[in-house]
């Protein structure tokens, strides 16, 4: 049987922790605020509809001209994006920074 766990909804995991997007990144996920995890789910969506994945290993993007403006040019791995996009998103009380 499952363990009734508590959620404390006012220290939220990173996952779930609001944050702002650079105009750069707003320019594919929309504006912010929004979870981080939605921030993911929207890049991959992106990526996804825009055919990005290399055919020979689905790790490698290849940037089309709005994701570059973010990760910028040139092949990269979905854990270099990663470190990228970080560089993107900040917390809504440092939106004005």
């Amino acid at each position: 049987m499952a363990k009734h766990v508590e959620i404390d909804d006012t220290n939220p995991d990173a996952v779930h922790q609001q944050v702002d997007v650079s105009p750069e990144l707003a320019k594919i996920t929309g504006e912010g605020p929004m979870a981080r995890g939605e921030v993911t789910s929207k890049i991959w969506d992106h990526i996804k509809k825009g055919d990005l994945q290399s055919d020979a290993d689905g790790r490698d993007i290849e940037p089309d001209e709005m994701l570059a403006a973010v990760v910028g040019k040139g092949k990269l791995t979905m854990f270099e994006m990663t470190a990228k996009v970080n560089a993107h998103i900040r917390a809504p009380e440092q939106a004005d920074r």
